[in-house]
């Protein structure tokens, strides 16, 4: 009879979850352990094109060596990043794949397994988030094929706000337009799903009551909540509308864009591109920057344009939640200009004194978690958010049968 064979069973055993994040221009991934609470591996690739570079950490912060790659394209970087996983975690056994989907329309208002049936229906929604949509669709085909037989999910930024009542959700077009699926959607619902939950953890005397949360960033959005519910959004049918973004427009006079085919000829292709990827902070600072921390630095006469115009914007929809929701009681940055920025967060409450929203400015320099002073009559907080740890909860659930 042979020995017991004394060496610790293989890393196989263990099993892991994977989360893919793909933007308009770059991968996010983030590698969990069994529990989904632990990060084993988490990074990104930025400026997917001939300027794109991958940037990886382990569990301790150690940078990790990404294996070389086709950076341009996102199949390339999908690729990239899946050899690397591989080549660091030689025994990974997933027990699923979560990917963020921006659109799943009026239909998927929960994460789901993806099949051929799914997969259809979310190529179907392609035209209503062009930049987003089929690279989220490619993050699925390429991780299927990386790792077959492995679940799937599809993880919606639309999800979060199903719940809106359908005054919320119209336009006021012709009702077959509704009906055809035009309709507000918003967006940013993963990040939306995170803060709710954390609010519970942190602030559970907040959480059921009014809340506002502003998800400043690249993309940026504001999301009116009620007891954790989504009641209204900023966003609408697409990514575009509402709040100025990086590169992004925001809300805008249809009839710019009806000018724009008219008297300039423009094709509908050419006037996605300025609507996308022109316009908003890059568009204002002429061309300057699409990065809030580079136009601070800058402290230029564009930088300023487009800098006090975000602020503008933002003041403007947090008075228009606030009265679909009859007021608020609690307010929430959060997003990489929500989070980090002080100089921003500190402009935009200056003027809501007559909503009762005071804050401490030595609170809101070193990024405290509430920033409101004590005779605010609005709680002011600052909770990073965390997209991937709702997508790594929702693929667990769903394996695991809950």
């Amino acid at each position: 009879m042979n020995a017991p064979d004394p060496t610790p069973p293989p890393a196989a055993s263990v099993t892991h979850y994977l989360t893919l994040n793909a933007g308009s221009s770059s991968l996010k991934v983030a590698l969990y352990g069994e529990t989904g609470d632990d990060v084993i591996l988490s990074g990104q690739t930025d400026r997917i094109g001939p300027e794109a570079s991958m940037v990886l950490t382990g569990r301790s912060g150690e940078a990790i060596v990404p294996v070389p790659g086709d950076l341009r394209t996102h199949r390339g970087a999908f690729d990239a990043m899946i050899a690397t996983i591989r080549t660091h975690h030689p025994g990974l056994r997933l027990g699923a794949i979560a990917h963020r989907v921006v659109h799943g329309g009026a239909r998927y208002t929960r994460p789901v397994i993806v099949d051929e049936g799914v997969r259809a229906d979310l190529r179907a929604l392609e035209p209503f988030a062009p930049l987003h949509q089929p690279h989220n669709l490619l993050g699925i085909q390429c991780s299927a094929e990386a790792f077959p037989g492995v679940p799937q999910i599809a993880c919606f930024d639309t999800g979060f706000h199903r719940d809106h009542s359908q005054i919320s959700d119209l336009f006021a077009l012709p009702y077959r337009y509704y009906e055809q699926g035009i309709r507000r959607y918003g967006f940013h619902g993963l990040s939306y799903e995170y803060i709710a939950g954390e609010l519970k953890r942190l602030a559970p005397q907040c959480a059921g009551g009014r809340v506002l949360v502003a998800h400043l960033g690249n993309g940026a959005s504001m999301c009116a909540m009620q007891g954790g519910v989504s009641v209204a959004s900023s966003m609408g049918f697409s990514a575009l509308d509402g709040l100025p973004m990086g590169t992004r427009c925001g809300q805008i006079d249809p009839g710019v864009l009806l000018y724009m085919m008219e008297h300039e000829r423009l094709s509908p292709e050419r006037i996605r591109d300025i609507l996308y990827t022109e316009s908003g902070l890059l568009g204002l600072s002429e061309g300057l920057s699409s990065d809030m921390r580079a136009l601070e630095a800058a402290d230029t006469e564009p930088a300023r344009r487009a800098i006090n115009y975000f602020v503008d914007r933002v003041q403007r929809e947090i008075g228009a939640l606030a009265t679909a929701l009859g007021g608020i009681d609690t307010f929430v940055f959060c997003g990489g200009i929500g989070e980090n920025s002080s100089t921003i967060r500190a402009r935009v409450c200056e003027r809501l004194g007559w909503m009762g929203i005071h804050i401490v400015a030595i609170n809101n320099h070193i990024h405290a978690k509430v920033i409101s002073a004590p005779e605010s009559r609005v709680c002011v907080m600052v909770i990073p958010t965390h997209e991937e740890q709702v997508m790594v909860r929702a693929a667990r659930r769903l394996v695991q049968g809950e």
